[in-house]
């Protein structure tokens, strides 16, 4: 199965907010896949607390790949 959207990015919660931010700013809205909340309402627990994925339409890529670079040269 094929999606309309790109993962772009993968990491802690407080960058993947960082990131989501500035995209917003932009007028790009992610999605955000957090396994962590998945499996805590599932009632089951992981080991990768906090950890995050945000993807974008494919569509936008090319400008939310520019804003995440920018967003993560000051880590």
């Amino acid at each position: 199965m094929e999606s309309d959207y790109s993962k772009l990015y993968a990491g802690s919660f407080i960058v993947v907010q960082l990131i989501t931010q500035n995209l917003e700013n932009e007028g790009i809205t992610p999605i955000i896949k957090d396994e962590t909340e998945s499996a805590r309402l599932a009632g089951f627990g992981t080991a990768a607390y906090g950890f995050q994925e945000l993807f974008v339409h494919t569509s936008e890529t090319s400008k939310a790949e520019v804003i995440i670079a920018n967003t993560l040269e000051g880590f």
